[in-house]
């Protein structure tokens, strides 16, 4: 798990950026440092991220993430987060993703996901957005979503 210092510097990573190309605060909440984290990392919606890797990997997942995808940190933070959607989904999902990264951002996303349980849900209205650090360099994309359901 992250500190907290690393958890404040990621999620204000997703909420600046989130910023940048949607243009409104994350979650409706203004960035005051450390405790808008904790806000963030305990909310009721869905907040997740992945890196620049070859296959990225998640690299955070709020305690709702967490518990709709069945894992404990360890186990999402070690993740390709291709592995979040079904194999006949992975082909569309990285259509988003080439779409995310061409436009800056998505707002309208709706996917079939699986836990690592194996239950099935549909996220919908997702926000998916492009990450980058203060210097501009690209730092991966990242999600949210406040809809789903199970099926």
């Amino acid at each position: 798990m992250m500190d907290i210092a690393q958890l404040t510097a990621h999620l204000h990573l997703l909420h600046r950026s989130f910023r940048h190309y949607v243009g409104r605060d994350l979650g409706g909440l203004v960035w005051e440092g450390e405790s808008t984290a904790r806000v963030l990392d305990d909310a009721p919606f869905v907040l997740l991220s992945h890196n620049t890797a070859a296959d990225p990997v998640f690299t955070y997942g709020n305690r709702a993430a967490l518990q709709l995808f069945a894992m404990d940190w360890d186990t999402l933070t070690h993740l390709p987060s291709r592995y979040s959607a079904e194999p006949l989904a992975r082909e569309e999902r990285e259509h988003l993703l080439q779409t995310v990264s061409r436009q800056g951002y998505i707002d309208n996303y709706a996917g079939v996901r699986i836990a690592s349980n194996g239950q099935r849900f549909l996220i919908q209205n997702a926000i998916v957005w492009n990450l980058h650090d203060i210097q501009g360099n690209h730092a991966g994309q990242a999600a949210f979503f406040d809809q789903w359901h199970y099926i």
